[in-house]
């Protein structure tokens, strides 16, 4: 018979349960449909960095640009909407956008053999930068109320936003889970030297990773754009990017790569969002914020590191009680790949 396991995402599942029931007896205001209108917009954001990055994290990489790319993106949109452009040609171009800062991202890794911490530290501040150099640092209103349906529109009842991540969450799901691209993702993380002799091209996997969160980033950026029927100058310059790492770690995403889940990453985004939401709704004064968030992560990260520790115990005692057959390494691959086909 076989054994019945836990998803690992119901440990998640529980704490933002509890962390609502705590905000909603903190305050009244928690569960109002009002607040929880908000909740979700705003997680929408965080939800679709959250995606991106663990594409990027999945392959031992990281990504700091993706929120200052929501203030790149976003402009370009407002920028090319001002000039004359339909609105749904300003969105194709600031994806565009988008998507290229993450295959400059990738290329500088993999072809300069740059760490990810340092290209995408110094993307951040080239995105960040770039908008505020185009518009003298102001913001551009958006005057096509077209624009409007991406932030501000509904279906069935479902905001928008929502909705284009619920669709996102399934098809970068069944990319991650079955497509050969995404197996070579895993791999990449698991062992990228292993990887690479098995034929996986190391390059496309890494540009391909940054490039999706790049796209993401790109979403974040049309939303809150059109949200605000705005260009600002300064979005996602806060503490979007350090959101977006947060939400995929208590996810369950390792930070060292090959372990984890978009929809561990999407509820580790509501649980972010949440967090977040119910600090600013309580009184919790904006600066304790990041303390929190830097908590989650820490913490993600011990737990992280202890199970991969426990882990190579117990594949370090199967080995020796086997007395041969395949390397840790080996084995560790071999678990990757059964899973990442499952």
């Amino acid at each position: 018979m076989k054994k019945f396991r836990i998803p690992e995402e119901m440990g998640v599942t529980g704490i933002i349960v509890l962390v609502a029931l705590t905000f909603a007896l903190l305050s009244p205001n928690f569960g109002t449909v009002e607040n929880f209108q908000v909740l979700v917009l705003n997680g929408a954001v965080i939800a679709f960095l959250a995606l991106g990055q663990t594409f990027v994290l999945l392959t031992g990489g990281i990504d700091l640009s993706s929120g200052s790319n929501i203030a790149l993106t976003g402009m370009l949109a407002a920028i090319a909407m001002r000039e004359g452009a339909p609105w749904w040609l300003a969105a194709i171009i600031a994806t565009i956008a988008g998507v290229l800062v993450g295959v400059f991202n990738g290329a500088m890794v993999h072809y300069a053999k740059l760490p990810p911490f340092i290209v995408t530290f110094s993307t951040f501040g080239i995105a960040a930068s770039v908008p505020k150099i185009l518009t003298g640092a102001e913001s551009v209103s958006v005057k096509d109320p077209f624009f409007a349906v991406i932030g501000r529109s509904s279906i069935a009842g479902i905001p928008m936003p929502v909705v284009m991540v619920l669709v996102a969450v399934v098809i970068l799901a069944f990319i991650l889970r079955r497509t050969p691209i995404g197996i070579h993702i895993y791999s990449v993380g698991g062992n990228a030297e292993t990887s690479r002799l098995a034929g996986i091209s190391i390059a496309r996997t890494t540009i391909t990773v940054y490039a999706m969160s790049g796209l993401c980033a790109a979403m974040g950026g049309l939303i809150v754009t059109s949200r605000l029927m705005v260009g600002y100058p300064a979005a996602g310059s806060g503490n979007e990017s350090f959101y977006s790492i947060a939400s995929a770690v208590v996810g369950g995403v390792s930070l060292f790569g090959g372990v984890g889940s978009i929809f561990g990453a999407l509820l580790g985004a509501v649980l972010i969002a949440t967090v977040s939401n119910g600090m600013n709704v309580v009184g919790v004064e904006s600066y304790w914020q990041p303390l929190v968030i830097g908590v989650i992560i820490l913490a993600g990260l011990v737990l992280d590191t202890y199970r991969r520790q426990i882990s190579l115990s117990a594949l370090f005692k199967g080995k020796s009680a086997a007395g041969g057959g395949d390397t840790p390494a080996a084995a560790s691959e071999k678990k990757q790949a059964a899973s990442a086909t499952t």
